[in-house]
């Protein structure tokens, strides 16, 4: 699965790459049904890092450039996707410790409502985060780029 283009745009950019993840879970469920433990857990190992590069790059590059462009630093629409990053990464943790003993439906299980959050999440992120980047960070993209290439 290809990365998204960083060149088309925060929105584009960071929507598509909510896009490629979620695939990368359906991957995750497809193999556990199927009972491919050996490939579940690869899937799961991708799937884990495309998640955690996401919100490292949101919170490591755009939410501080984001905070500064607006002057909202630790308020606001950042305080909340920051609070529920946090909750996705105990999920991840919860299902990573499943899937290394082995737990394979447990660990879909927990993706239940990990996907859950992450639905809920994305629509804010799209619907309202992701156009307040576009308009407070567009000067800015280029050098955040530069920056976001890094993950």
């Amino acid at each position: 699965m290809t990365q998204p283009n960083l060149e088309t745009g925060a929105s584009e950019f960071f929507t598509a790459d909510h896009a490629r993840c979620d695939a990368l879970w359906a991957r995750v469920e497809e193999l556990v049904d199927e009972g491919d433990d050996t490939q579940a857990r690869a899937q799961w190992k991708a799937f884990d890092a495309a998640m955690r590069r996401h919100l490292a790059m949101e919170e490591e590059v755009v939410f501080p450039a984001l905070d500064e462009a607006t002057g909202m630093r630790g308020m606001g629409p950042v305080a909340v996707m920051k609070h529920e990053h946090a909750q996705m990464r105990t999920l991840l943790d919860r299902m990573g410790a499943l899937a290394e003993r082995g737990e394979l439906g447990a660990m879909s299980d927990h993706g239940d409502s990990l996907m859950m959050l992450i639905q809920q999440h994305n629509a804010k992120e799209e619907g309202v985060l992701y156009p307040m980047m576009d308009a407070a960070l567009g000067p800015a993209w280029p050098r955040l780029v530069t920056m976001l290439a890094r993950y």
